[in-house]
């Protein structure tokens, strides 16, 4: 596969370990076709994980652009151990967690500046709803993503991190014992605690939805009206 190879082509063998050292190839050799495909790819998911790790929407969209900085300078280093993608990851999750430690040391009693939506890369949340719903519905998924969300935020380290990669990103078992450096075992056990603290953050709203009336859509409120005339 030569570097001008179409960015098209590169996803087509992304993934595959025999045919990602073509791709792994191209990006040493500083094809910008390759670099470009990747921040595509990669740029979304990496900031989904990112704010979910950090407490400033702001600080997830500047680590985000510096996983790809690190990425650019290191691609040279990398021989294959793990997956790309695992790689990437695990750069994400390094400096995701270095930034969050920066931070509970030095801007706990700042206040910042920054709008809490950014604008290039929205709330994690907003990716969960189907732009083709209506209004009606796409409202009712949005709350039940935003208190998914504020009720993962309380989801304790390193517990928090392993549900995200499991249950969000798709990671397999294996996959996150390599992100994370640490044995299957490990993992399944911090999963299986981080989904029950989850399960007990979000006990009361699941109950309270279960004992609330059934909200109906305007147009059934419509024909509702139209019969009772």
């Amino acid at each position: 596969m030569q570097a001008g190879t179409a960015v098209g082509n590169l996803a087509g063998v992304i993934g595959v370990r025999p045919e990602e050292a073509a791709v792994i190839e191209q990006l040493k050799a500083g094809s910008e076709e390759a670099f470009a495909w990747l921040i595509s790819r990669y740029q979304q998911p990496l900031y989904s994980l990112i704010y979910r790790i950090l407490p400033n929407p702001g600080d997830a969209a500047d680590i985000t652009q510096e996983v790809f900085v690190k990425v650019f300078r290191g691609i040279g280093h990398f021989h294959g151990e793990a997956s790309l993608r695992t790689w990437i990851y695990r750069i994400a999750l390094h400096e995701a967690l270095n930034q969050r430690r920066w931070w509970s040391r030095h801007q706990r009693q700042q206040v910042t500046i920054e709008p809490e939506n950014d604008e290039q890369y929205p709330p994690a949340g907003e990716a969960l709803v189907d732009p083709h719903e209506s209004p009606f519905d796409a409202a009712a998924h949005a709350e039940i993503a935003a208190r998914v969300e504020a009720a993962l935020r309380e989801v304790p380290e390193p517990f928090r991190t392993v549900v995200v990669l499991r249950d969000i990103e798709g990671f397999g078992y294996e996959e996150i014992a390599e992100i994370l450096n640490a044995n299957l075992g490990t993992v399944k056990s911090r999963l299986m605690r981080g989904r029950a603290h989850l399960k007990n953050v979000l006990a009361p709203f699941v109950k309270a939805a279960s004992q609330r009336p059934p909200r109906r859509s305007p147009a059934t409120r419509a024909c509702s009206a139209e019969e009772a005339l």
